[in-house]
Formats: C-alpha cells, structure tokens, sequence
C-alpha cells in the first residue's frame, strides 16, 4: 500500500503554489472552527477507514458520526496513521465500539461489499473528492474556495440558457 504525506499528496492534486494556498486556507477556516489541521500526517488507501465507519453505521447514526468525528480528530489533528488497524481500533473505542468487534471486523474484511458499492457509485457519478457538491449534475469535488462555487454556478446557468 502506497501512503504519502498530505503536503505531497496536495502538492500532486494542485501544484505547489497552489496546495500551499489551500492548505492555509484550509488552517485558517480550521482554527475559526476550533480545528488545528495539521499537513505532516500520512494518507493511503482509506477503504479500512470507510469499512470502520460502515461498522459504526451497523450501531445507528449517533455512533456512525462519533467514529467519523474521532477518524477525522485522529487524522487531521493528531497526525494519526489511518491505515493502520491499530489506529482505527483505538478511533473506533473512543467513538464508542467494542475494541474486539472493531478487530475481527476489519480482519475478516466485514463492510467492504458496502465501501466498494459506494465508491463504484460515486465514480460513476464523477466525484473524486471529499467534501464534494452536486448542482444539477455538476460535480465540485473537494474543499474549493467561493470562486469555484460561483464558476459552478455560471456553468449551470449556461447550460440551463443553451
């Protein structure tokens, strides 16, 4: 499995002058919601993080949100590796799961026909990035700034008038 930095894996998506723009745009937003984002942690396949959240989605909507609270706290703030089971054990006890049912869950691959499901769909729909935005079909993916959002709407408005 390949995991690189999110400095690099930003730098890749938007070129250097550019993920260094969103990243401090991201910090600052972060801080004024009392988010201490932090770019030093790793990223790789993120399927084990999506099966985790499927197991807390199995224990209702208040501990699905807990589990997806404490993966983003442990990821973006604590510089946690989310593709270790290890990590996502311990996110998953202090979302609330029984340390037990969370190993045997991603051992034995439990909730992963439901993340491929999801992913198959969403890239038949043209997402590849979270957060993303649906308007009419149209597709923002990521956490863009208002300009993208305005382009968005133009596009459209356009196509609505053509």
């Amino acid at each position: 499995m390949l995991i690189k930095t999110v400095d690099l894996r930003f730098e890749e998506r938007y070129g250097p002058e550019r993920a260094l723009e969103r990243q401090a745009r991201l910090k600052s937003i972060g801080l004024q919601e009392g988010i201490n984002f932090s770019f030093d942690n790793k990223i790789g396949n993120t399927r084990d993080s999506h099966r985790l959240i499927q197991l807390g989605q199995t224990k209702g909507s208040k501990v699905q949100n807990r589990v997806v609270l404490e993966l983003f706290k442990d990821h973006f703030e604590g510089e946690g590796d989310i593709t270790s089971h290890e990590t996502l054990a311990r996110v998953g006890v202090h979302a609330g799961l029984d340390r037990d049912e969370v190993e045997d869950w991603l051992k034995t691959g439990k909730g992963g026909n439901e993340v491929d499901a999801e992913a198959h769909e969403a890239a038949q729909r043209g997402i590849k990035g979270v957060p993303n935005f649906e308007v009419q079909g149209e597709v923002l993916d990521g956490a863009d700034d208002p300009q993208a959002f305005m382009e968005l709407f133009v596009k459209v408005k356009e196509k609505e008038n053509a």
